[in-house]
């Protein structure tokens, strides 16, 4: 008996082009996620809410406690003291931007959706630069409230609406220095606790150094000691030339150098 082996039928293939380019994800949707980011964690939201809350609480003390001196409550008089609290505030939110993912464990989540990591940091500083700009324009907003209702309460006190664009310009300056300068640090420690300890005890260590040091006073804390180049730009008046100079070699020192040595610790540390 003979056995025939049996026919085999040649199956073909579909014939599919795959496209294996990957679309890179959109920068604007990267900044979106990293402002999210920011009311993700219990300390982001509250840091966040409190820049309005604060700005509600200071309008309400100056109007009450500046009742018998009216004068005083005037737009830019109301607009700069709203900035203090936001001013501390900002930069802690950069830092915590900057660091989350790396004290959380999350930074393999999203550099694997993202790889390209200069990126990422891209996001995270323009998400950091935008909640600046929108806290300072909180600030501008519940300045003018507060000067409205001291218009009605005080028939009008001398003065209520003088401002200069020397002073808002330099508002905003403010708050964006504090803000680069703990995103600098933020980067280069890649550690919370750490980051907030140097961004707070750092500047304030150089101040001491002023105060104690004649010598250091009087030169090398002239351009690098922050409470000294940024004292110019806290009043409604445009800063000199040599005032613009010692603020950028302090940004230079204090901004520049953390802030490049903080992206290529990133790009180049291991997630674990």
């Amino acid at each position: 008996m003979t056995v025939q082996n049996p026919v085999r039928t040649e199956i073909p293939e579909p014939s599919v082009d795959l496209d294996v380019r990957s679309t890179p994800i959109p920068l604007s949707r990267l900044t979106l996620v990293e402002l999210r980011k920011l009311v993700d964690t219990r300390a982001g939201f509250w840091l966040t809410a409190s820049i309005g809350v604060l700005s509600v609480v200071v309008a309400v003390a100056m109007l009450i406690t500046e009742r018998n001196s009216p004068e005083n409550l005037n737009f830019g008089e109301l607009f700069g003291v709203m900035n203090i609290p936001t001013g501390i505030i900002l930069p802690v939110l950069a830092i915590l931007l900057v660091t989350g993912e790396w004290s959380q464990r999350a930074a393999l989540t999203t550099f694997t959706m993202e790889p390209r990591r200069e990126r990422v940091v891209t996001a995270k500083l323009l998400a950091a630069l935008i909640t600046g700009v929108a806290a300072v324009i909180i600030a501008l907003t519940m300045g003018a409230v507060a000067t409205v209702i001291a218009d009605i309460v005080y028939t009008d006190p001398a003065g209520a609406w003088s401002f200069t664009a020397a002073g808002l310009f330099n508002s905003f300056l403010l708050q964006i220095f504090g803000l680069l300068l703990g995103f600098g640090f933020a980067a280069l420690i890649l550690n919370t606790p750490g980051a907030i300890v140097a961004y707070f005890a750092l500047p304030t260590a150089l101040m001491l150094m002023t105060e104690l040091v004649p010598w250091f006073a009087d030169n090398l804390g002239q351009w690098v000691d922050t409470g000294l180049t940024l004292l110019p730009f806290q009043s409604g008046e445009w800063a000199t030339g040599g005032e613009w100079a010692r603020l950028a070699v302090s940004a230079i020192v204090w901004i520049a150098i953390p802030l490049t040595l903080g992206v290529i610790r990133v790009l180049r540390s291991e997630v674990k």
